[in-house]
């Protein structure tokens, strides 16, 4: 790996230009070249593409939801979109530019998921662990069969038309947790496809996750050696966000909140104590949350030890062996304080590194590697070894590098 000194000087990040359209990843092609980070795996444990094609998502399911879920006109809604200004009025450019992005002549990649593969490449990422944006709100829908059908719908589109395609994409399937017999279908007829790494849980939803008909879910997601996610979401229609009166406060608080209600719910209804061998991964709240959760679940656990009789230990030794994505790690002007919070959960081991891209706030992996105090061996760890292990990817590839010398020796011969 070539030697790098970091721009990280107390707290203050590398400064990226977004006012370059055509060439809006450039710098962060520098930051990867400039640290050596085509030359390691790295695997982005959390990207999204930004549209379900629902048209699409019909033809895979059967009457009468195929007609229903056709998309006729304005007037047909299948999935909630939360309110807010995510690009901020455009300044932000990942999204609009996401979308806006052209399918190249003979790509056989849809056009929906083909932008990931130009941003990889751009940001020395081998692997993207793929999920669907506007189905991170479908857990909110008040027709279960709705839910089930989209997501059985899309559970085909990706593993028929998607992950076929190129061996850097992956995802966790969607489950329609309002309907457990449908969640234990869905990973029985799709557990063992080519890309499929796990399966995904909203987190915004109101169907406890210690419910005890999710009890075989789990009890087959463990014999399968299946992880199972939960995806956050910011939701400012929340009865109580409805107080905050701007996006920033409810996107702020949003997505570690739905977050720690779902670990909480596993925890003190004794989940891994039931299924030890089940590994859990929470994604997209950050980092902060985590020792907030760990030190108020311990402090109660310590005097009301009856209202959790399943535990065997604290909570916050249960929570060392979940997984977390970084993105968006916080900002903060005190190292010392993040390193703390690193140490907490050993992150080390346990975090895996997530862009977000598309979306605004997303991260490259410069925000891991540009740490001051972590070693070079946790810099691979986070980057990409962590998530290899936990999606069980071996002879990792390294996809970026070889599409960008694919690239530049195309350019070359024009």
């Amino acid at each position: 790996m070539a030697k790098y000194t970091s721009p990280f000087r107390e707290g203050i990040a590398m400064k990226i230009d977004l006012s370059l359209e055509k060439n809006f990843l450039d710098n962060a092609e520098k930051q990867a070249l400039a640290r050596g980070l085509y030359d390691i795996p790295i695997v982005d444990a959390d990207c999204h593409y930004m549209g379900t094609p629902m048209n699409v998502i019909a033809e895979y399911v059967e009457e009468p939801y195929r007609s229903r879920l056709r998309v006729h006109s304005n007037g047909s809604k299948h999935i909630y979109v939360d309110l807010g200004d995510r690009t901020m009025a455009g300044r932000m450019k990942s999204i609009p530019l996401f979308v806006r992005s052209k399918l190249p002549e003979g790509e056989i990649m849809p056009k929906e998921i083909y932008p990931l593969l130009q941003s990889s490449q751009k940001m020395a990422i081998d692997y993207n662990i793929v999920f669907p944006t506007d189905l991170l709100t479908l857990g909110v829908h008040p027709d279960s069969e709705i839910e089930v059908a989209i997501a059985y719908g899309f559970a085909r589109w990706m593993t028929e038309e998607i992950l076929p395609q190129n061996d850097a994409i992956k995802t966790m399937l969607y489950l329609p947790f309002s309907n457990p017999d449908a969640c234990v279908k869905i990973v029985k007829e799709f557990g063992g496809k080519k890309g499929v790494v796990g399966f995904l849980v909203t987190s915004l939803r109101y169907q406890p996750a210690h419910h005890n008909s999710y009890m075989p879910l789990y009890k087959l997601l463990e014999d399968l050696g299946q992880p199972l996610a939960f995806h956050t979401v910011s939701h400012w229609m929340e009865r109580p966000f409805q107080q905050l009166n701007r996006f920033l406060s409810a996107h702020a608080l949003g997505f570690p909140l739905y977050n720690m209600i779902q670990a909480t719910n596993l925890i003190i209804n004794g989940i891994p104590e039931r299924f030890p061998d089940l590994k859990f991964i929470f994604i997209e709240a950050g980092v902060s949350w985590i020792p907030f959760l760990m030190m108020r679940l311990d402090t109660d656990y310590l005097y009301r030890q009856s209202d959790a009789p399943f535990l065997t230990k604290k909570p916050s030794e249960y929570m060392k062996n979940f997984y977390f994505t970084s993105q968006p790690l916080e900002y903060t002007d005190n190292m010392g304080m993040m390193k703390e919070i690193f140490n907490m959960f050993d992150a080390e081991n346990q975090l895996l590194y997530a862009s977000d891209y598309p979306h605004q706030d997303f991260d490259t992996p410069a925000s891991i590697y540009d740490i001051p105090f972590l070693s070079e061996t946790a810099k691979r760890k986070i980057l990409g070894e962590n998530a290899l292990k936990f999606f069980n990817i071996t002879n990792p590839v390294l996809h970026a590098k070889i599409r960008r010398e694919e690239a530049l020796a195309a350019a070359a011969r024009k």
